[in-house]
């Protein structure tokens, strides 16, 4: 137990330390002026929509702790209150953990200009990274601890492990729905602030005369600070509670020793996450974005090195070496998945150079030669996802059999996330350097400032392009180790059911397939809905009070925010039930075996659609920016009109539904997981 004691020790110190960066980034000056304005607005529209947000996810956790203490007392459970209880932390530390970090990347924006101004890059950069570090390792530290923590309170056990399940289910309930909301939020804020501001009268991103200008900017915090840290914080906790449920189902003495290891991994990449605020300190700093990607690479280097050590000493010998290469084949592949997704989305490279060319000629080819590089930005990442589980899986299968192999795909993903505490704090940097410009530009400092403040963003653009296409990647792996624990529990399971030819499991398939596509569709029409709301208020404003375009009057940013803040809160319940209904209905009704057959289709749909949709919509995004840059006849120019509609249609793809659909899986294996004695008894 020595192990879950130091794992809970890291835990608390990580936190600990996550608080000295927080204090550190709040202690920076926030500086004078406009700039200090507008971010008071964002951090208060900002607070006030997370707020608005985790009242509705309250009311609905309430009512599924409920639901899972009447199902314990429906199966006779020797302890009903303690898995609703667990469910409840789980559901707590994920919104503690989202609105804590959003709130110092709220804080960091105005201070990482303010450096910008006074000190230059180096200490602007070291600011925002600080800033957003606060949140992945928030994130991560959490989860560590939470889980070694509940596992010494109640003593690891067989109990205790399947009871920790309902942990990762809180979390996964509160990752769909701020996703989903926050998706919704900031993609109809930035959608009506584009295609007013932009297209209809002719002004600059983020120009102080557009009402809808901090609605955008607040939409960056509560979506890729707020929704991607849930999102990682759910995938980060299930892929360790999946793996311990697997290790009951290997049949040895020493099972707690398997159970231990995805934690004490996870420790390892607590350090390195941690480290990497030295590596990015310590360097010196001319290009953000290539200092952010040899920072990620060292992390990935110290948590390989660190994971050899703990597999060795738990498992022992060729075991434990074994189980340690698994783990390096989740980590490459984490890292492969993610510099994919870079390469196909980054501005200046050959796929959004040749879709600013398109450009030219019209908007349809700006669509289609952008969804020609999603679809196949797809293959690498699905090739690798699916070559490292395989390896994983012979490497341990070779040695214990089919669970063994299947522990292995398990400790995959714990690799591939042992990354998370960096990974989350690179996609909060964005959001914070994206904030800066803006400010910059609101503000109208300098052109020297906003130079800083548009490098400092470009490599958060870069950042966001990994973060994304890590996420999805680790879902899809994260998704096969919960089936996989899902299987493990069905009692006296035969395999041959599940076999493809087996009709129910066909059927189950079928359904799975399709709920990705129905999950997208209601999150687009939701997010245009929203922006249809906004739009609508943005043009009022501008026609009654036409003094705004000539800086004599000021809009109204408060009611705006308010617009697409009640939009979003009410869109965002459908898609959150939708996750959680289908296994229900389909376990009860068609069975086990049919259920996993959902599970199995919706892992390979909404892999496929996740990836092609977050990387599209980046594509697009940076083919825009390139054209603005000067190219192709830059601002103004007819290919920058089809681009921003390009962009336009990528924005609820890249950041609302295509990001979600990581959560949707995942949900619905957690849901399948722990439901499962209830419908095999049925």
């Amino acid at each position: 137990m020595l192990a879950l004691v130091l794992s809970a020790v890291a835990g608390g110190l990580v936190l600990a330390y996550t608080v000295y960066l927080a204090t550190s980034v709040m202690k920076y000056p926030a500086g004078t002026g406009r700039a200090v304005e507008i971010h008071e607005f964002i951090k208060e529209g900002a607070s006030a929509y997370l707020r608005r947000q985790y009242g509705v996810i309250a009311l609905i956790s309430a009512v599924l702790a409920v639901s899972i203490f009447a199902v314990n007392l429906f199966t006779g459970k020797s302890v009903p209150w303690r898995s609703p209880l667990v469910f409840l932390l789980g559901t707590a530390s994920s919104m503690i953990a989202g609105y804590f970090g959003m709130s110092v990347a709220t804080r960091a924006n105005v201070r990482t200009v303010n450096a910008a101004v006074k000190k230059g890059l180096k200490d602007a950069f070291a600011l925002a990274f600080k800033g957003g570090l606060v949140m992945g390792l928030t994130v991560a530290g959490l989860g560590t601890l939470a889980i070694a923590a509940l596992s010494l309170i109640f003593g690891l056990t067989e109990d205790t492990v399947r009871d920790l399940v309902y942990y990762a289910f809180g979390a996964s309930a509160v990752a769909l729905f701020a996703r989903v909301g926050g998706g919704i939020y900031t993609k109809a804020a930035d959608i009506g602030a584009d295609l007013v501001g932009k297209v209809e009268v002719g002004i600059p991103e983020d120009d102080p005369r557009n009402p809808g200008v901090i609605a955008d900017n607040v939409g960056d915090n509560v979506g890729d600070v707020a929704g991607m840290g849930a999102d990682l914080f759910e995938s980060y906790v299930e892929a360790i509670v999946s793996t311990m449920v697997i290790a009951l189902a290997l049949g040895v003495v020493g099972w707690y020793n398997f159970a231990i290891l995805p934690i004490s991994v996870s420790v390892a990449g607590l350090l390195a996450s941690a480290a990497s605020v030295a590596i990015v300190l310590l360097g010196r700093v001319k290009d953000p974005a290539q200092t952010l990607t040899l920072s990620s690479l060292a992390s990935a280097v110290i948590v390989a090195a660190f994971s050899y050590f703990v597999s060795t000493h738990l498992l022992g010998g060729d075991l434990g070496i074994r189980a340690w290469v698994a783990v390096v084949a989740g980590l490459v592949s984490g890292v492969v998945v993610g510099f994919t997704s870079d390469y196909f989305t980054r501005k200046g490279l050959p796929p959004t150079i040749k879709v600013a060319e398109m450009s030219q000629m019209g908007p349809a080819l700006t669509i289609l030669s952008g969804m020609s590089y999603g679809f196949i930005s797809v293959v690498i990442p699905a090739v690798c996802i699916a070559l490292a589980a395989l390896l994983a899986y012979y490497l341990m299968a070779s040695v214990g059999g089919f669970w063994y192999g299947i522990y292995g795909v398990s400790l995959a993903a714990v690799g591939m996330l042992s990354l998370t505490g960096f990974v989350v704090g690179a996609d909060a940097y964005g959001p914070i350097t994206d904030n800066a410009a803006g400010l910059a530009e609101q503000a109208g400092l300098g052109e020297d400032v906003r130079s800083v403040a548009d490098l400092l963003d470009s490599a958060g653009n870069t950042m966001k392009s990994i973060s994304k296409g890590y996420a999805i990647g680790s879902a899809a792996l994260t998704a096969l180790a919960l089936l996989a624990a899902y299987v493990s529990i069905l009692p006296r399971v035969e395999m041959d059911q599940l076999s493809l030819l087996n009709p129910t499991v066909m059927s189950g398939i079928f359904i799975g397939m399709a709920i990705p596509a129905l999950f997208t569709s209601i999150v687009i029409r939701a997010v245009s809905d929203s922006a249809f709301e906004l739009i609508s208020e943005i043009r009022r404003q501008l026609k009654e009070k036409p003094g705004i375009l000539e800086f004599k009057e000021k809009p109204d940013y408060g009611r705006a925010v308010d617009v697409v803040t009640k939009y979003a809160i009410k869109r965002l319940v459908v898609p959150g039930l939708l996750a959680i209904i289908v296994p229900l209905v389909v376990g009860l009704t068609l069975g086990p075996y049919a259920l996993a057959g959902t599970l199995a289709g919706a892992i390979v749909s909404g892999l496929l659609l996740g990836l092609f949709q977050g990387n599209v919509g980046n594509t697009w995004d940076n083919a825009k920016k390139y054209i603005e840059e000067g190219h192709f006849g830059g601002k103004g120019s007819e290919a920058h009109k089809a681009a921003v509609i390009g962009d336009t249609v990528g924005d609820p793809l890249k950041d609302a539904a295509g990001p979600s659909l990581n959560i949707l899986i995942k949900l619905m294996s957690i849901v399948a997981l722990a439901f499962a004695p209830i419908f095999a008894a049925l």
